[in-house]
């Protein structure tokens, strides 16, 4: 099959492969006498591991590790599980800091008007040296409604 066909059969773009191939994920396909790029069933397959651990999160140098691993077959599962262990430590980091900005947009959010005057806490805010004292503030905030 072409590239557009693996690349339908895979869900990974055709210059998404191409990509992989340059970064060496994935061999580099065979040509026809034509020149065009040929793919089998097994490269779709190793294109459809990829699009999935890609959708997990999963960095390139990760996708690499993990890949190598589930084509050898002498592997040793806790290796596999060692890097799906880091790589849930590292969502975890990634959803905590996301939270710390989701709350504090929404903090910046209820205390701004929203109407014609030009006064904006939301942009007064994102000018601060440390956004991360309006953290403090809705802290104390926060404290100060639980003590009354």
């Amino acid at each position: 099959m072409n590239i557009g066909q693996a690349a339908s059969a895979s869900g990974v773009s055709a210059k998404m492969i191409r990509y992989y191939e340059s970064i060496d994920l994935v061999q580099v396909a065979a040509r026809s006498d034509s020149g065009y790029r040929t793919y089998g069933d097994s490269d779709v397959h190793v294109l459809r591991f990829i699009r999935q651990a890609r959708t997990l999160g999963f960095p390139i140098e990760q996708i690499r590790q993990l890949l190598s691993l589930w084509q050898d077959r002498d592997r040793a599962s806790a290796e596999v599980k060692a890097i799906t262990t880091r790589h849930i430590g590292e969502l975890d980091a990634r959803i905590a800091e996301l939270v710390i900005m989701r709350d504090t947009l929404s903090y910046l959010a209820r205390h701004c008007s929203g109407d014609r005057r030009p006064h904006c806490p939301i942009l007064e805010g994102i000018s601060r040296p440390d956004i991360r004292q309006i953290l403090d503030h809705k802290t104390a905030d926060r404290g100060a409604a639980l003590a009354s």
